[in-house]
């Protein structure tokens, strides 16, 4: 398995930020991004990789790793702002919100796909960007992780759903249970999934 660098952070000069973000297709829950700086790349965490290659205890010591070692700064876009601004909007919203939340002055930022933020700072979108910047993917593991706790602490307050578990994606258990419950203040009303069930 090839591992994500700091290629594309050592070809850019000064203070280089990743992000990433995570639960664009979910249907409940919010999108959340990180921002992701490591301002000694002398550093090496083994074992950094997009998140979805990663089991839940891999991405757990990679995160207390990432967060005793980098700075970090994260973003929410509401269920709300999702919905009144489509989910393309409210991913730069998040992403806007996490570079802000590292409260540093940047000289670049990598942005994961192609639809970078528009941000003060110079930008490099980069399609599978988590494959192939440390930064990036050390990003998505955060983003990762902070929204999978939130979803645990929402799934307290509707068990019926299982959000600990599919983290409010539309599995199959998800849609069924939306059927019978119906849908609440955390879905997403504007996904198509969601309309069809109202």
């Amino acid at each position: 398995m090839t591992y994500p660098d700091f290629t594309l952070e050592n070809e850019l000069s000064g203070i280089v930020a990743g992000v990433d973000e995570v639960g664009r297709g979910s249907l409940a829950g919010p999108v959340i991004s990180a921002a992701v700086v490591f301002t000694d790349r002398n550093t090496i965490i083994r074992g950094i990789n997009d998140s979805k290659k990663l089991t839940a205890k891999s991405r757990q010591v990679l995160y207390e790793k990432i967060t005793s070692t980098a700075k970090l700064g994260i973003g929410i876009a509401s269920v709300k702002e999702i919905n009144s601004y489509n989910i393309l909007q409210a991913t730069k919203l998040s992403m806007q919100r996490a570079l802000m939340d590292l409260r540093l002055e940047l000289d670049y930022v990598l942005v994961d796909g192609n639809q970078p933020p528009k941000i003060k700072w110079q930008t490099k979108s980069i399609v599978n960007g988590d494959n192939l910047s440390i930064s990036i993917a050390a990003a998505s593991i955060i983003a990762k992780i902070t929204r999978d706790q939130l979803m645990q602490e929402l799934h307290h307050q509707y068990p019926e759903y299982n959000w600990y578990k599919n983290k409010g994606y539309g599995t199959k258990e998800h849609i069924e249970t939306i059927k019978i419950y119906g849908i609440t203040e955390h879905h997403r009303e504007s996904f198509m999934p969601i309309l069809k069930l109202r």
